[in-house]
């Protein structure tokens, strides 16, 4: 039986949600670590630590104009550290900040530190509201620096009412903690249990916790299994596949696992699809989607014999002979914990009978209002029974969740029939005996609002009892888990149980007559076998069970397996060999037949035999070798046809393919001629998803290539795919496994080896490229330097995205040059200016004689205009200022401006007033007197609007601001208040990246 406890609704875990660091920025680049949640048992190692706390003040913040930016040296004893910031944030639209070594190019080869920390920016005005986020990690060469991706939004960080920016500077803060022990992550879950964790995507420690419940169901694990798949089916395409691929790896796995193939089997590609599930629904989602899946296969109903368990909701009339009765499943019991102090009591509490009368008669058909009694008892319960408790419940009073922190005790067996069968309903068949087993605990620490889950898991129903928490399994005391998760006030925990019905967990063997039903095979040619784990983590027939053993339940030939040195109990020189045949022709493996050989003998005795499987005249030359494993290596070797069995180390269960002996001239026109080159290629071959640039969201077409396939042989099949005659012309980019977009760098022509270099991204493989056909040869145009800009028309105002291909030396004047032939414009003569655009905000004019090496498009858009004619002839006691659309929106509280929209530069005057620059603004803007007249004006600095009226001087508010004379900086500017009415369009270059994996992910690279 399983017991959960589900979050509150709309619980988030407590964990930073982050992303690894962006490929943006060329060289090294930051790591990104989840934050520290608290100091668990085991966190951190039993040493004083060396500590300091540095602080770092960064003036003319908001003028940066650099991708990343370094502090100075700050010294920890004989540590050296920096911290390492993105101004304008790291591929997303928040503040990144990390921790890095600041002499990692002078350490020796192989130095490591471990260090806790925590960064933070100040706030200037009420330090309360600083924001301060916590980690640790163990630093090394390959990993010099680890922090934040998503450390604060920029839009808080920029807003000059926040107080984090004053005078416009920022300050900034770490406190280290360094520790010269190793890092407690490095602890070998396998080593030391036997079993692997699964790796948390950021908020997924609840599902990682319920996975690891359902995988030690043994029944469970086996029809997952046997789930039908295909051939070509991708894991991240196929619940079914991609749960096979996960149950194997933990199986066999020696490090934790990853569960994105899995997530993306479900569909859940975004944060709000995490976000729908809590745990017992999780668990509910996922029973139905393994249910439709199995739908006409051999494992159909596997699930509801599992989990699935029958109640009878009754009503019966006290006065009158009328009874009312509704029978319904269930795969899941929430019991209640307020007023119950074990799950006996909750028993109770859920068959309770509710008497109705007075006001509350029930209306019985042809007898109107009666005296009745209600309740429910149970019909059925399934083999593996979960509980759900109950902890939180709704205060009407203060209209909040709370949490109910009693103390609840739960048995280790759970009899259902105690009290002549009191849960039991009439309908019941008493002769099936309802004792249960607890098998694990679901527990959830934490409030209404967030925390954490992890797993107490005993898989073979011992006395050992295991902590499954994400990547961190360890053993723990029976007697001391329990004692914790009774919870009280002192340990607030949260549960979700899993009982297992104790007959029905190591189920007997199947009878012979049940294998000649189910197989076709007689029961005097059945014969059942142990198997036996190897050293090279391969699983084989290892010898026959005896009469005695046939007879004895799984749970005991397992133990047995364990304790016996098999091989000492053999009888025979007999050995139990599988054949697989190889046709390098096809490409095609296909199982033979089976062969007891002595093993005294050779494979020269048995080469007729063989021959005969296959079909082949009996003298035909055929090579034999050995299939030893095929993960996480292939390990295929050579057999001597000449050496005995035994010498070559040939053992009960082993796998000989073989083939025709190939000629040396006919070996080298094959891609696979012999059995180990076949699976080599088999073991690299990958499904890969085409996918073009401009359409990113799309699969166009497929491929099955092997990742040792050379850049060339990758893009002259794409090249191929798509009639393209010269492959040079085909440009690819690589996939972003965390943001799920193309990086932003393609890929440089014969920059990578082989096409698993092109699918790598930090620890993750993808499986999807992006490809581009280009109108000259990629060497070609990598010589030279695109930039994407906006220009609009001046006759159809439409705005239209250039892409100017020049040589990398060329500067901002040879840009504008050569947009002015692509470009329509409004006079031959008319002068043109290149803009920095970000967040709908003018950053930047560029010099003409600026080099366009530095520009960079990726961050901001790049927007060229005619210069008015206004413009061209200032005078001394005109200003040139910024005009930008924004909305007031509400924001805990408080109003925030949100801008929006196309801005753009204005001339005023030095006596002008408001009324004649908004009849300018209109005819400039093309907008209907009738909307006009909803406007309103404002001057707008550091994030407070002041609101003008018609007869108010412009430049008296601009004056004192002025640069150069005559230009005012971005940060003041004229404000046009009115609704946003412009379609929403996708996030582009030119907006804030919401990516939603900035709060989904909280990734490290391995």
């Amino acid at each position: 039986m399983t017991a959960m406890d589900p979050p509150a609704p709309n619980e988030q875990e407590d964990e930073d949600m982050l992303v690894p660091r962006s490929d943006l920025v060329e060289g090294p680049q930051p790591m990104e670590a989840p934050e520290a949640t608290g100091n668990t048992a085991g966190s951190q190692p039993e040493e004083d630590p060396q500590t300091a706390k540095f602080t770092w003040r960064v003036e003319n913040f908001s003028r940066l104009n650099v991708k990343k930016l370094y502090s100075g040296i700050y010294e920890l004893g004989d540590y050296k550290w920096r911290i390492l910031i993105f101004p304008k944030g790291n591929n997303a639209d928040y503040l990144s900040m990390y921790l890095d070594v600041g002499d990692s190019a002078t350490l020796p080869y192989g130095w490591s530190r471990y260090a806790h920390f925590s960064l933070a920016v100040v706030n200037q005005v009420h330090s309360k509201y600083s924001v301060r986020k916590e980690t640790q990690h163990q630093f090394n060469a390959r990993e010099n620096d680890w922090g934040f991706t998503s450390f604060m939004p920029l839009g808080e960080l920029y807003d000059p009412s926040k107080g984090y920016l004053v005078n416009d500077t920022c300050v900034v803060e770490a406190e280290v903690a360094v520790y010269k022990a190793m890092d407690p992550w490095l602890y070998d879950s396998k080593k030391e249990t036997g079993f692997v964790g699964l790796k948390n995507q950021g908020a997924t420690c609840y599902m990682n916790s319920l996975l690891q419940t359902l995988y030690h169901i043994p029944y469970f694990r086996k029809v997952v299994y046997h789930m039908p798949t295909n051939v070509n089916d991708m894991p991240s395409a196929s619940i079914a596949l991609a749960l096979q691929s996960l149950f194997y790896k933990l199986q066999y796995s020696d490090n934790s696992v990853a569960t994105k193939e899995l997530t993306k089997s479900f569909g859940w590609d975004t944060y709000d699809a995490f976000l729908q599930h809590d745990v017992q629904e999780l668990n509910r989602v996922l029973c139905e989607k393994l249910e439709e899946k199995m739908k006409r296969t051999v494992v159909e109903g596997a699930i509801q014999q599992l989990f699935e368990g029958h109640n009878i909701n009754y009503i019966d009339c006290i006065n009158v002979d009328y009874k009312s009765s509704r029978k319904e499943s269930f795969y899941d019991l929430q019991l209640d914990v307020k007023g119950c102090h074990d799950v006996y009591a909750s028993f109770d509490k859920y068959v309770e009978v509710e008497h109705l009368d007075g006001d509350n008669k029930y209306h019985a058909e042809q007898y109107g209002l009666q005296d009745a009694k209600k309740g429910v008892l149970f019909v059925d319960f399934p083999p593996v029974l979960q509980l759900h408790l109950k902890r939180f419940e709704y205060d009407f009073v203060r209209d909040i969740m709370v949490k109910i922190n009693d103390r609840y005790e739960f048995p280790l067996q759970l009899d259902l029939d105690r009290d002549n069968g009191k849960y039991l309903s009439p309908e019941a068949d008493r002769r099936v005996r309802n004792l249960y087993t607890l098998h694990s605990v679901l527990v959830h620490s934490g409030g209404v609002h967030g925390g954490h889950y992890y797993a107490f898991i005993r898989p073979t129903l011992s006395s050992q009892w295991y902590k499954f928490d994400d990547e961190r399994v360890t053993k723990e005391d029976m007697n001391k888990a329990l004692e914790e998760l009774y919870g009280g006030e002192e340990e607030p925990w949260r549960l979700f149980l899993k009982f297992v019905m104790t007959t029905s967990y190591f189920p007997r063997l199947f009878t012979e007559e049940e294998v000649a039903k189910e197989f076709g095979i007689p029961v005097q040619f059945q014969r059942f076998w142990l198997w036996a784990k190897r050293q090279n983590h391969t699983y084989r027939p290892n010898r026959p069970l005896t009469h005695l053993e046939e007879s004895q339940t799984v749970g005991y030939l397992r133990d047995l397996s364990n304790k016996v040195q098999n091989a000492e109990l053999r009888t025979t020189d007999d050995i139990l060999l599988f054949f697989k045949l190889y046709d390098p022709e096809k490409e095609e493996l296909r199982y033979a037949g089976r062969l007891f050989v002595n093993g005294t003998g050779k494979p020269t005795d048995i080469l007729t035999k063989l021959n005969e499987m296959a079909g082949y005249p009996s003298d035909e030359e055929i090579e034999l070798y050995e299939e030893i494993k095929f993960e996480p290596s292939v390990m295929c070797e050579h057999i001597d046809k000449r050496s005995t069995f035994r010498s070559s180390q040939l053992e009960d269960g082993d796998i000989v393919c073989f083939q025709k002996s190939l000629s040396v001239q006919g070996s080298k026109r094959l891609r696979c001629p012999d059995v180990p080159s076949f699976f080599e290629y088999r073991h690299n071959l990958q499904v890969i998803h085409f996918r073009s640039l401009e359409k990113p969201k799309e699969d166009e077409f497929c491929l099955q290539l092997s990742k040792l396939d050379t850049y060339d042989e990758v893009v002259g099949r794409v090249a191929h795919q798509l009639g393209v005659d010269d492959p040079s012309k085909i440009r690819l980019t690589s996939h972003n496994s965390y943001s799920q977009q193309p990086k932003p760098n393609p890929i440089k022509y014969r920059g990578v080896d082989n096409l698993f270099d092109m699918l790598l991204h930090y620890n993750q493989t993808s499986d999807i490229l992006y490809y581009e056909i280009l109108d000259m040869p990629l060497p070609e145009l990598q010589g030279l330097r695109t930039l994407k800009v906006a220009f609009r028309h001046a006759t159809n105002n439409e705005m239209e995205i250039y892409n100017i291909r020049l040589p990398q030396e060329s500067t901002v004047a040879d840009v504008l040059s050569d947009l002015r032939m692509k470009a329509e414009l409004s006079h031959p003569n008319a002068e043109l200016r290149l803009l920095e655009v970000f967040t709908h905000r003018i950053y930047k004019i560029f010099s003409s004689s600026e080099n366009i090496e530095s520009i960079n498009d990726n961050y901001w858009t790049l927007r060229a205009e005619e210069i008015p004619e206004e413009e061209k002839n200032l005078g001394p006691h005109d200003c040139l200022i910024h005009v930008y659309h924004f909305m007031n929106e509400e924001n805990q509280n408080q109003m925030k401006i949100q801008n929006f929209g196309e801005p753009f530069l204005m001339v005023i005057r030095e006596d002008e007033i408001l009324a004649h620059v908004k009849i300018r603004v209109q005819k400039k803007l093309h907008v209907p007197d009738e909307e006009f007249s909803k406007w309103k004006f404002a001057f707008v600095a550091q994030g407070r609007a002041e609101y003008l009226q018609d007869s108010d001087i412009l430049f008296s508010h601009f004056q004192s601001l002025q640069r150069s004379g005559i230009y005012v900086a971005w940060e003041q500017y004229l404000g046009l208040e009115h609704s946003d009415n412009s379609p929403k369009r996708s996030l582009g270059a030119n907006q804030m990246l919401e990516t939603f994996l900035a709060e989904l992910f909280d990734m490290s690279k391995d």
